[in-house]
């Protein structure tokens, strides 16, 4: 039997990875369809997800606040690095268990950022 998870220890990282997806899919997403010769399916995305256009043209403001989360769960990760887990083992193996989960969610949310902020903001100067 394994304790509960703390919400608080996975709020910032889970933040920053929707944050993080939402710029890989307003920027990167479009850029992926039309290379590879989808641009019909780009043009049904467009028109059937709603909110997708708005994503679209505030990408800076998206990007932006992306970014402050993304910030945000890289100190709250830094500051809580030596923090001590429980004495109890199975408590301990979990909060070992969370702080994995955690840096996975945090290195792959800046892992998407990069890429959707390079498409959104790199991509059209380097390959045109």
């Amino acid at each position: 039997m394994t304790a509960p998870v703390s919400r608080r220890i996975l709020l910032a990282p889970t933040l920053s990875l929707f944050a993080s997806t939402s710029t890989l899919l307003c920027c990167a997403l479009p850029a992926l369809l039309v290379i590879i010769g989808a641009g019909a399916v780009m043009a049904g995305l467009a028109s059937n997800v709603p909110g997708y256009i708005w994503l679209t043209e505030h990408k800076a403001q998206l990007f932006a606040a992306s970014g402050v989360l993304l910030a945000l769960a890289v100190f709250m990760r830094w500051r809580g690095r030596n923090a001590p887990c429980p004495v109890d083992p199975i408590q301990a193996k979990a909060c070992m268990r969370l702080r994995r989960v955690s840096g996975v969610l945090l290195y792959a949310s800046i892992l998407i950022y990069v890429v959707g902020f390079f498409f959104a903001f790199f991509a059209a100067d380097l390959l045109l």
